[in-house]
């Protein structure tokens, strides 16, 4: 391309060529969101300092985008996600315009733990669970104490939990990746199934192999599952996902010393960075040690 590019015709042109992307809709509307507002930003700078057209020219695009940077971070002072997503829209009007991604470095984003309960949470969602039902009970206690995903929860047959009077596993038999793993259980969460078990004798439908089972009396979904431990949470004036169940039950491994190798192989990860994210500092952790700092005067 060549000679000066109308920013105004360019977001034209964009939003025409956007909708024929394969991108869900809310990406769409972001995108040309922020190319709207960089050709705006273009309309009302001076381009002297660029050598050449930033809608034309690859190196002049370089510079631009760099300064939109600047000016996200310092003027309109977004934060680092939002300016990433920013950097990503122009990704995107750039291609339409055949001159390749600019130059640009994304934002660092900082690093936090994933979100999991604390201790006085737990306490609260384990007396709400002693009051809901069998299989409730097992459902939020299993995701809590077992270390598995909620796709693998409801996958589980009565066959993959072997329970004894002192032992107990759990047989994850396709984890994510299709990969084999057995989980320990600890003894609440051995009798807290035993008990499951013998009610489920009479709710299962006949030659229903599930371990947990719907009022039809047929395998439960993720769907159906979470909203049990959501239930359940409510019921302890807490918000949790099966997911956060899961993150707190990694979290509390890390965080009380467990070796990184035996927590992975636990979670199923088949990466340890995966793993040492669960002991990344909270926004509670950051706030404790700010507030170890205040001293009587």
């Amino acid at each position: 391309m060549s000679g000066r590019v109308e920013p105004a015709e360019t977001v034209d042109r964009y939003r025409h060529w956007l909708a024929s992307v394969p991108l869900a809709e809310r990406s769409k509307r972001e995108y040309a969101r922020n190319v709207e507002a960089f050709c705006d930003w273009l309309a009302e700078v001076d381009h002297g300092g660029w050598g050449g057209d930033p809608l034309s020219d690859p190196l002049a695009r370089d510079y631009a985008a760099r300064d939109f940077k600047r000016f996200l971070k310092v003027e309109r002072r977004l934060r680092p996600a939002s300016v990433n997503l920013a950097l990503a829209s122009l990704d995107s009007l750039y291609r339409c315009l055949g001159l390749g991604s600019p130059n640009v470095r994304r934002e660092e984003l900082p690093q936090a733990a994933p979100r999991a309960l604390g201790v006085d949470e737990q306490r609260r969602l384990l007396r709400a669970a002693e009051r809901a039902s069998a299989r409730d009970r097992a459902i939020v206690l299993s995701m809590l104490f077992a270390t598995v995903r909620i796709a693998e929860l409801v996958a589980l047959n009565v066959s993959d939990v072997r329970v004894t009077a002192r032992k107990g596993k759990l047989v994850i038999r396709s984890g994510k990746g299709d990969a084999f793993r057995e989980v320990p259980l600890n003894a609440v969460l051995r009798q807290v199934l035993d008990e499951w078990l013998e009610e489920r004798k009479q709710l299962a439908a006949e030659d229903e192999r599930a371990l947990f089972v719907s009022a039809r009396g047929t395998r439960l979904s993720a769907r159906a599952t979470d909203s049990v431990v959501r239930k359940v949470a409510h019921d302890a004036g807490i918000e949790a996902s099966a997911h956060v169940l899961r993150h707190t039950c990694l979290t509390g491994m890390v965080r009380g010393g467990h070796d990184l190798v035996v927590v992975a192989e636990l979670a199923g990860h088949r990466r340890l960075e995966t793993t040492r994210r669960y002991s990344l500092p909270s926004e509670v952790d950051r706030q404790a040690a700010v507030d170890s700092l205040e001293v009587e005067y």
